[in-house]
């Protein structure tokens, strides 16, 4: 899908304000491609991030990007006092210049600071929420009915329009009242992912070329669940003596992930770091395990089938997009069953099965084109952008 240059806009482009406040992981990534192509297709782009909990890596690629002007404003995930110095802070950005003609908040916070900014003309306001908080299957009743209320009134009176990133985030958008006209769907994009870092990745940690590498990305949180997959490996490894497992991120758990590694005393198989993106560790791994109590569209997930890697996931939003259950992986229950994940791990591991796995992945390798998605978004800025 490409943009007609005649609708680019009245004066050639648009001004844009990107907001996000996990600053990393597959958000991370999104707001990064998003910045980086919008800004080589000639429009004004700004970013504003939190340095709250910034992954290092990520704080250097979106300077590296050099956009017009890159704004830091501390915005902490659960909401709190400091909620309104950081939405003074944004309000002072979005009303201190030009006006822009677009305002996209990524996530919950940002999207719940970015867009209440009435009375009067304002930016379109664009929201994507990467994973509703009402999607995690832990959060309760109270909890669920609490967000969910929030995030409808946040829909129907701040949003001109909000983009899910799955259909399975599509669908639960609308289940929880949202209103249809104002929704669409524009899957995640990733870059084919460069396969000749397998053996670096590997050599780093002193892996052999032949080990069964399992594999994970993601922050370490609630959500990422990376405990499931620690003690899971732990159940399996006794039948799995030569399998290695790296783990590949950082986060508020990551003191708890050390500490379960440790408790595991497998510390001479698994290894936490962050010395590699995902996209770079993933052609490393035989087999990624995504153990997510809830996702709208995983890119590790995207990056994994592009790979033609096999997965191991829970029955989360995306997976069913890119896994074939019993082909090439496994969707597993969102129960927090131990035994069924390192089950799914050993079955996966034998040689036979890995090689019917495998192939299957690589008949399915999907290449979801970061300029697919960019092109998308982009028409629906123009859209709104000659409403506003």
């Amino acid at each position: 899908m490409s943009i007609d240059p005649s609708i680019r806009g009245i004066h050639g482009s648009l001004r844009i304000l990107q907001v996000l406040e996990p600053s990393g992981g597959g958000s991370g990534r999104h707001f990064l491609d998003l910045c980086r192509g919008l800004k080589q297709r000639g429009h004004h782009v700004e970013a504003v991030y939190s340095p709250v909990r910034a992954e290092d890596g990520f704080v250097r690629e979106l300077k590296s990007l050099e956009l017009p002007a890159v704004h830091a404003v501390a915005m902490k995930r659960a909401p709190g006092p400091s909620d309104i110095a950081a939405f003074r802070a944004l309000r002072g950005i979005i009303k201190g210049g030009e006006p822009f003609d677009i305002a996209h908040g990524h996530s919950s916070k940002a999207g719940a600071l970015a867009r209440p900014h009435l009375p009067g003309r304002h930016a379109q306001r664009v929201y994507t929420p990467h994973a509703f908080r009402t999607m995690d299957p832990t959060l309760g009743k109270g909890g669920r009915l609490v967000y969910g209320l929030i995030e409808v009134i946040l829909a129907r009176l701040f949003t001109d329009h909000l983009i899910c990133v799955s259909d399975d985030e599509h669908t639960h958008a609308l289940s929880l009242g949202m209103p249809e006209k104002k929704l669409s769907v524009i899957v995640n994009g990733v870059a084919p992912p460069p396969l000749d870092m397998a053996s670096t990745v590997r050599a780093s940690f002193g892996i052999s070329p032949d080990a069964f590498v399992f594999g994970f990305v993601g922050r370490l949180s609630h959500q990422k669940a990376p405990e499931r997959l620690i003690e899971a490996f732990r159940s399996a490894a006794s039948r799995l003596p030569d399998a290695q497992m790296i783990m590949v991120g950082s986060g508020e758990l990551e003191p708890d992930v050390r500490a379960a590694i440790a408790a595991s005393g497998l510390q001479d198989r698994i290894r936490l770091t962050t010395a590699f993106t995902g996209s770079q560790a993933v052609p490393a791994f035989d087999l990624l395990v995504m153990p997510s109590r809830y996702e709208a569209m995983s890119y590790v997930m995207l990056e994994a089938a592009a790979a033609g890697k096999p997965l191991i996931s829970t029955d989360v939003g995306g997976a069913p997009t890119v896994i074939d259950h019993g082909r090439n992986g496994f969707i597993l229950p969102n129960d927090g069953d131990i035994t069924a994940l390192a089950n799914a791990m050993v079955e996966s591991a034998d040689p036979e099965r890995y090689h019917a796995m495998r192939a299957a992945a690589e008949e399915k390798m999907s290449n979801f084109s970061v300029e697919t998605m960019i092109d998308k978004t982009e028409a629906i800025y123009y859209r709104l952008a000659r409403k506003g």
